[in-house]
């Protein structure tokens, strides 16, 4: 199945769930890809580390062959790329897809990306960033995946966020991919013991919006995983946060077999 994290709210944490649940696919032996369609390249360096800056094919270079004609152009598996992590590989972004989003756009180009998903075999599960925006890349990642996630960081911005959220993946559903679901909101940094989360928390459970468990605690062994370019399973295997992951990643696997 592929899975997108999509929030349009800067600093939720999509790059920190999409590569620690693909690290605990990976971990549990599934052949997993991670596709990095956010600019900031944040989730590629997270899985390749310093060797991030120079992965090339990119998927700057994947879009780029995509505007011009060409007879032969590089298949999409040519564009992934081993992680130092068993089973897991990533399609890494670069700075240079924001030049090339305008013209994407004017071209028309956003079911490229599924079809190029649909073109590689041998993968068990993926799991797709996306950047803080509405625009190109991230319309591509929604069309190319069967559910989505959404991040909820516990606050009244990111519940206002949501109820938007909701409606543009309704929109893409009805427009442009039918196969489009839901699959859940991942409740990120959440403090046990404040008030407000589980407030917000429970009122969204009241109005009916599939909030997943376990929630992800703060922590900061997960700055700790960025620093080192390593996601939790295989940085702290007993931690807290690992063990939430883990959960997380059983709970889409159940959602996963009902569908």
């Amino acid at each position: 199945m592929r899975w997108v994290v999509f929030n349009q709210k800067g600093g939720v944490g999509k790059s920190t769930i999409t590569c620690n649940l693909a690290a605990v696919s990976a971990a549990r032996g599934r052949r997993t890809l991670v596709v990095d369609l956010d600019p900031q390249a944040n989730s590629s360096h997270y899985l390749l580390g310093e060797a991030a800056a120079e992965a090339s094919p990119n998927l700057a270079g994947f879009f780029q062959q995509t505007l011009g004609f060409r007879l032969l152009r590089d298949s999409a598996r040519s564009f992934t790329h081993r992680t130092r992590f068993g089973n897991l590989e990533v399609m890494p972004a670069c700075p240079e897809m924001e030049e090339l989003e305008a013209k994407l756009d004017a071209k028309y180009k956003i079911y490229k990306m599924r079809e190029a998903l649909d073109s590689i075999d041998g993968f068990d599960a993926v799991f797709i960033d996306t950047p803080p925006a509405i625009g190109f890349f991230t319309l591509s990642a929604l069309i190319a995946a069967d559910r989505c996630l959404i991040p909820f960081d516990c606050d009244q911005f990111s519940r206002r966020a949501l109820y938007r959220l909701l409606r543009d993946v309704e929109e893409v559903r009805d427009d442009h991919n039918e196969k489009l679901r839901v699959g859940g909101i991942v409740v990120n940094q959440f403090q046990e013991r404040a008030t407000l989360p589980g407030q917000l928390v429970e009122e969204l459970r009241e109005e009916g919006h599939p909030v997943l468990e376990p929630f992800l605690s703060q922590s900061v062994k997960v700055r700790e995983s960025h620093q080192a370019a390593r996601p939790l399973v295989f940085l702290a295997r007993t931690h807290k946060v690992t063990r939430q992951f883990e959960a997380l990643h059983a709970t889409l696997i159940a959602l996963e077999a009902e569908s």
